[in-house]
C-alpha cells in the first residue's frame, strides 16, 4: 500500500542539490512524518529532496490490523518507488522506523542507511489484547502536549504539539499486529551508521559489538534521549557529517 509522505523539493539556489540522493525519513513508534520538523529544513537547505513518510498506522497513512514488519517495509519500498523512481536514496530510521528500514534496505539498497537508537531486533510473539491496551493507554497519555513537556522537559513547545498530534493519529491495532508476529534480528550492511543514545535502553552492548563486527559505524551521543535529535539536536547533526557537514554533495558513496 502507498503511504502518506511529506515530499519536499530541493533548493533552487545555484546548482545546489543537483545529483544529490533523496533522503527518506522513517519515524519511530507513535511518531509521524512531522517528528522530523527540525531535520527536514537542514536537508533541504543542502539541496536534498526529502520524503518524510508516515508508517502504516501512523500519521495520515492507512491502518492495517494484520500488518507484519515485512508488509510495512514493502509499503515503504512501494512508496519510494512511486514518488522517487530510479533515484539514489539515503535513509534515516528511528527506533521502530529503523527496524522497518533494515527490512526495506534489502530491496531499496540505499546509498547510505542511518539507524537511530535501534537494536534492530523484533521480539515477536506478543499478546494482541495486552499490546493494544498498553498502546492505547500510552496514546492517551501522549495526546496532551502539556503532559509530554512534563514527561520530556527537553521538548520545545512545537515538539510537544507535533508529538501530541502524532499520538492522536496513532492506531494501536496496527502496531500491535507487528509485535504479535514472528521475532527477527537484522544485520545492517557494512558502511551503515548507528547513532545511539549513550547509555541506551534500546541498544545493548551486545548489539554494539554485533554491529561493529559487520562494519557498521557506531556513534554514541552521551546523555541523549531515545529520540536523539529532540534532546541533542546539535550533537545529532554533528554526528552525521555525511548529511549535515559543511560541504554539500561530497559526503556519501555507494555501499555496494
Amino acid at each position: 500500500m502507498l503511504l502518506h509522505a511529506v515530499d519536499t523539493s530541493p533548493s533552487r539556489s545555484g546548482d545546489l542539490g543537483h545529483g544529490l540522493p533523496v533522503v527518506v525519513l522513517l519515524h519511530g513508534m507513535m511518531g509521524s512524518s512531522e517528528s522530523w520538523w527540525r531535520v527536514v529544513p537542514l536537508l533541504t537547505a543542502r539541496g536534498h529532496r526529502v520524503l518524510a513518510i508516515d508508517l502504516p498506522g501512523h500519521g495520515l497513512s492507512p491502518r492495517d490490523p494484520s500488518l507484519t514488519i515485512e508488509q510495512a517495509a514493502a509499503s515503504v519500498v512501494e512508496t519510494i518507488a512511486h514518488l522517487a523512481p530510479g533515484e539514489a536514496i539515503i535513509a534515516i530510521g528511528h527506533s521502530y522506523g529503523a527496524t522497518v528500514l533494515a527490512e526495506a534496505a534489502q530491496t531499496v539498497n540505499p546509498h547510505l542507511a542511518v539507524y537511530v537508537d535501534a537494536g534492530l531486533a523484533l521480539r515477536g510473539g506478543g499478546d494482541r489484547h495486552t499490546l493494544v491496551t498498553q498502546y492505547e493507554r500510552d496514546r492517551q497519555t501522549r495526546m496532551s502536549a502539556d503532559t509530554l513537556r512534563a514527561m520530556r522537559p527537553f521538548y520545545s513547545e512545537k515538539d510537544a504539539q507535533v508529538e501530541a498530534r502524532a499520538a492522536s493519529q496513532f492506531d494501536p491495532e496496527t502496531m500491535a499486529s507487528i509485535s504479535c508476529g514472528d521475532g527477527h534480528t537484522w544485520i545492517p550492511e557494512p558502511g551503515s551508521i548507528l547513532v545511539h543514545a549513550q547509555p541506551s535502553a534500546w541498544v545493548s552492548p551486545d548489539d554494539l559489538r554485533r554491529f561493529a563486527r559487520v562494519g557498521v559505524q557506531v556513534r554514541g551521543i552521551p546523555g541523549a534521549a531515545h529520540s536523539v535529535w529532540f534532546s541533542h539536536f546539535a550533537e545529532f547533526t554533528a554526528s552525521l557529517p555525511e548529511l549535515f557537514g559543511p560541504t554539500p554533495g561530497t559526503s556519501t558513496s555507494p555501499r555496494r
